[in-house]
């Protein structure tokens, strides 16, 4: 419950019942009163405020009449969501969504009202949680304390639990064909702290080939160890090995099965003709990032690159967070045998920096079906979605085009006028609808990408599918 400060001013014009109701209405605005939050009971707070039970009263049937906050049965009165608020404030005042302040990316949360974000997010980073199974998750989680012993408490193996280990090596075989044993693979709380411990092995300023655009956090992360970066660019089919050769990088960071944010798929005949520059040298690699490759909605999920690697040159990473929930921060990475050794002789005190508990977990999710019934769950779901998005897109076919479909969670939309980037953002802001440019995973300012925004599917409901889209037809067409 939230005990609430308010300080009435008895020489003011407004009645006592209005400087309540003007106060609460001001809290949930402000984000000080979060959607679900429990007000005091009307007696409480009339005994706090020293003040009629009746005036508490007045202030609460206006704000529920509103729709600022709701009663409940033998439980009181609760804030209710903010985007029917927001609607509903929206009528009261008879002002349209463009009226309204549209937080940009380089605002913060803290910084900015509730009422001032976009209702219509089309996050490229969104997932879907609606379908995950939490009661088996409570399930496997309780039998797992119960059965626990000291074991489960105790520090572990430094590259994670063999059983999980086992059993996600045969989950990578059967889904992905990677071809790997138990002992070469590394279990770590998210990439971020994988391509950390990769950086300890591959030894420093180790130059890296990158695309342009790609993935920025990886980006920012090899900056950090001081990798000195070339940006190779790429086409159709991926990465240009042509151009990679006349570089004296000897990492290529690729994202074969769906690249990130283009969305291609790169060929079995780039792949070889990759897996061949590596071979090249001794200590040339490649780190193949197959973050999404679960989510593929025509014909099945392409092998992996390192499922063809016949040199032990692919650094395979992998992770649960978008197949699963963002929170289970278990990521994997597969090394070749000759990086393992040096993994072996020069990280082996690196300790693992995933639970023993939530290893455990997650064996029991896999290894027991639970998680292949999850992915083909979040397949229909994601490919109805994708689906949908592509039928409401339709009327756009003539001012843009579409690619990246097929796959992953999120399509790209390309203007065929002289619409740029931030004139097609601020237009969808206006309306309340969030896009994303590309600019944003650019590491150098390209035009062969002008007027290109990202639209991501994963985290909306159907319902806000269509009417995000709507608001786009009536902002760009």
């Amino acid at each position: 419950m939230y005990d609430m400060t308010i300080t009435l001013k008895l020489d003011s014009e407004k009645c006592l019942y209005e400087q309540i109701y003007e106060h609460i209405r001001q809290e949930i605005w402000e984000g000080k009163l979060l959607t679900g939050e429990r007000l005091p009971s009307t007696r409480s707070l009339a005994e706090y405020l020293q003040v009629a039970r009746s005036t508490v009263d007045y202030a609460y049937a206006q704000l529920q009449s509103e729709g600022y906050i709701e009663a409940r049965p033998y439980k009181g009165y609760f804030v209710c969501p903010m985007e029917e608020l927001l609607h509903l404030e929206q009528e009261k005042r008879g002002k349209t969504t463009a009226e309204y302040p549209v937080q940009t990316q380089s605002e913060t949360k803290d910084s900015t009202p509730r009422m001032a974000q976009c209702i219509y997010d089309f996050s490229p980073h969104g997932i879907d949680m609606s379908a995950f199974p939490f009661s088996v998750w409570k399930r496997i989680t309780k039998n797992v304390l119960s059965d626990g012993s000291n074991e489960l408490f105790t520090k572990g193996e430094a590259q994670g639990d063999s059983e999980l280990r086992r059993t996600i090596s045969r989950y990578l075989h059967s889904s992905r064909g990677v071809n790997c044993r138990p002992e070469q693979i590394i279990i770590g709380a998210g990439n971020d702290y994988l391509l950390m411990l990769l950086e300890k092995i591959l030894g420093r300023h180790v130059g890296t080939a990158m695309e342009n655009p790609t993935y920025m956090r990886t980006y920012r992360i090899f900056q950090s160890f001081a990798y000195p970066v070339t940006i190779v660019p790429s086409d159709d089919s991926g990465m240009q090995v042509t151009a990679l050769e006349k570089t004296t990088a000897k990492v290529a960071y690729v994202m074969p099965s769906h690249q990130y944010p283009l969305g291609t798929v790169m060929p079995i005949g780039r792949r070889r003709e990759l897996l061949k520059w590596a071979d090249e040298e001794a200590d040339r690699y490649l780190i193949e990032d197959d973050y999404d490759s679960e989510f593929r909605y025509r014909g099945k999920p392409i092998p992996s690159l390192q499922s063809i690697d016949a040199y032990g040159k692919v650094i395979y990473i992998g992770t649960f967070s978008k197949a699963i929930a963002p929170a289970i921060r278990v990521s994997y990475m597969v090394l070749p045998e000759k990086l393992l050794e040096r993994y072996r002789k020069d990280c082996y005190f690196y300790s693992c920096t995933v639970s023993r508990i939530d290893q455990r977990i997650l064996n029991e999710f896999i290894r027991d079906g639970y998680f292949e019934r999850h992915l083909n769950k979040m397949r229909k779901i994601y490919r109805a979605k994708h689906d949908l998005l592509l039928e409401e897109l339709a009327p756009f076919e003539k001012k843009f085009s579409i690619t990246g479909e097929n796959g992953g969670l999120h399509i790209l939309l390309h203007a065929r006028n002289e619409k740029t980037e931030r004139e097609l953002i601020d237009q969808a802001a206006a309306r309340n609808v969030r896009v994303y440019g590309i600019s944003d995973s650019c590491i150098e300012e390209t035009s062969d990408y002008r007027g290109t925004v990202l639209l991501g599917f994963g985290a909306m409901k159907d319902a806000e599918i269509k009417e995000g889209i709507q608001r786009l037809k009536e902002a760009w067409l």
